[in-house]
């Protein structure tokens, strides 16, 4: 049988230092194709009142998605 493959892991532990940085690994950015100078959201998921989960999402990723839950919405309100 096939590996079967999963949407989610944890890539790597990391720290936040004194002034609010961190490093993201070099693997890690490899892999994402995380270049410098690229800009990401920060999407906040809230439990019980506190911050939970941080994701962080390309920009240009977040654009292109509301681009493309907006097109077909916009198209029939020209109609």
């Amino acid at each position: 049988m096939g590996e079967k493959k999963s949407c989610c892991g944890v890539e790597a532990i990391i720290s936040i230092d004194d002034r609010g940085q961190m490093v993201l690994p070099k693997n890690v950015r490899e892999r994402a194709g995380i270049k410098p100078g690229d800009k990401f959201a920060i999407i906040s998921w809230e439990r019980n009142g506190e911050i939970c989960c941080l994701i962080m999402i390309k920009a240009e990723k977040l654009a292109e998605m509301i681009k493309d839950f907006l097109e077909p919405l916009l198209s029939e309100l020209r109609k």
